[in-house]
């Protein structure tokens, strides 16, 4: 399977980002043709069949670059993750469990929308397994990171309670991926109405997503839309999963439509 450019410079982008362990975990999860060809049939499933916005491996890249982001402002922040907080493990290992978490967590849209996280966890385990082994000696260890990226997985959607900063990054750094070109197979695909034309129309009005430092906390997420519609994706996607993460109390939200201000969070 051929990479897009977009694709291919956002992994360029991501891997002048990271280096040591982390690095090559990463480099192992792009290279491997197994997890390409899964995120590429979740986006037949989630565009073709289902009508609704990109699930695929671009989406997937994005979201990576989105925590990427958030954890470096929280580090910087002085605000440590589980894994170093409850003295379990290291930034690294943290880190690692995140960028796992959000690499699977859309395996599910190859099988359906509904319960599509629960679906990632399944198909998703075996892989999860051998990747850490390849990188982890420590076999108990391993098990912690396990659970700490099924957190993760599981919880990107908002429907299940999260409890760590690291599943609480996953799902705000999914919800931020909103961007017009995330709707823009399916808007070229088809203009008949299908059950998900709400997400790729709202999410052709957004403009963009900055994740920055906050004037009062450590995050500030800073959305602008060409047109109101882009709102159904900040209230209905963005702002219930904030609503559902641990780290809620770090976040600033603020939207800009036709050079108007409002502040959520």
């Amino acid at each position: 399977m051929r990479k897009s450019p977009k694709q291919t410079a956002l992994e360029r982008k991501i891997l002048r980002m990271i280096s040591g362990k982390l690095r090559e975990v990463v480099k192992c999860l792009f290279n491997n043709q197994e997890i390409e060809a899964i995120q590429n049939y979740a986006n037949v499933v989630s565009i073709k069949r289902l009508g609704y916005n990109d699930h695929g491996p671009v989406h997937i890249r994005v979201a990576m670059l989105n925590a990427l982001r958030m954890f470096s402002l929280l580090i910087e922040a002085g605000i440590q993750p589980n894994l170093v907080s409850e003295e379990v493990g290291t930034e690294e290992d943290a880190l690692i469990a995140i960028l796992l978490s959000v690499f699977y967590h859309d395996f599910g849209m190859s099988v359906s929308r509904q319960n599509h996280e629960l679906m990632s966890v399944i198909l998703a385990q075996d892989q999860i397994k051998e990747i850490l082994e390849q990188f982890y000696d420590n076999p108990g260890f391993r098990r912690v990171m396990r659970s700490v990226i099924t957190e993760g997985i599981i919880g990107h959607m908002g429907a299940h309670a999260i409890n760590s900063l690291e599943a609480g990054i996953v799902l705000i750094a999914d919800g931020c991926d909103m961007t017009s070109g995330r709707a823009r197979i399916p808007t070229m695909l088809t203009k008949i109405p299908q059950m998900g034309d709400i997400h790729r129309y709202s999410a052709s009005s957004i403009a963009g997503v900055r994740i920055i430092k906050g004037k009062e906390k450590p995050l500030r997420i800073v959305i602008t839309m060409h047109n109101p519609a882009g709102f159904f994706q900040v209230e209905e996607v963005l702002l219930p999963k904030i609503n559902a993460a641990p780290i809620k109390p770090l976040v600033e939200l603020v939207t800009v439509c036709n050079d108007e201000e409002l502040q959520y969070l």
